[in-house]
């Protein structure tokens, strides 16, 4: 068998076992939107729960620090923050809109954009869809940051796929 016909074989299993269809919708210099939809084997209060718990689903190789731990304040301004077991303390984004157990709007920069002069929300709405759920997540960033955040879509919206596959993964393991 060829090396291309390996390639395009490999490409095509990698798109079938994607878990949630994502993609980057926009991206200028002056900002991008990425975001995708996920159906889940799971009721939407289960997905709610999971989702307002960032610590049992969101990878610890992008966190800031080692031996940390994520937690979310639903409460206007609320923080998602990450505690150190130092006690470094890392704001990643704030809440800015609940609709408890179908909509989760968060504001701010994540990973490396907070040290960017760029922002973005990121929202989450969870329908019902038989006796599952379907997740719809879009993360909208515009500022500044030096070279444009055009080249910064790709990789954010590849970091939050793989933590949305998290999250479905987590939401459909019983505890």
């Amino acid at each position: 068998m060829s090396r291309r016909l390996i390639s395009v074989a490999a490409a095509l299993l990698a798109l079938c076992a994607a878990p949630a269809h994502a993609e980057v919708k926009s991206a200028t210099p002056g900002g991008f939107a990425v975001g995708g939809a996920v159906t889940i084997s799971a009721p939407p209060a289960r997905v709610w729960a999971v989702l307002t718990a960032p610590d049992a689903w969101w990878s610890r190789d992008h966190r800031w620090f080692k031996n940390s731990s994520l937690s979310l304040d639903l409460s206007p301004g609320g923080c998602w923050c990450e505690t150190a077991a130092d006690g470094r303390v890392s704001r990643h984004l704030e809440t800015a809109l609940v609709e408890p157990g179908s909509k989760l709007v968060l504001r701010g920069g994540l990973g490396p954009l907070q040290g960017q002069g760029a922002a973005g929300g990121l929202t989450f709405d969870i329908k019902a869809e038989g006796e599952g759920s379907v997740l719809t997540w879009s993360y909208i960033v515009g500022g500044y940051a030096p070279g444009g955040l055009e080249p910064w879509a790709a990789p954010v919206d590849g970091v939050l796929s793989a933590q949305i596959a998290s999250l479905k993964t987590r939401a459909e393991t019983a505890d």
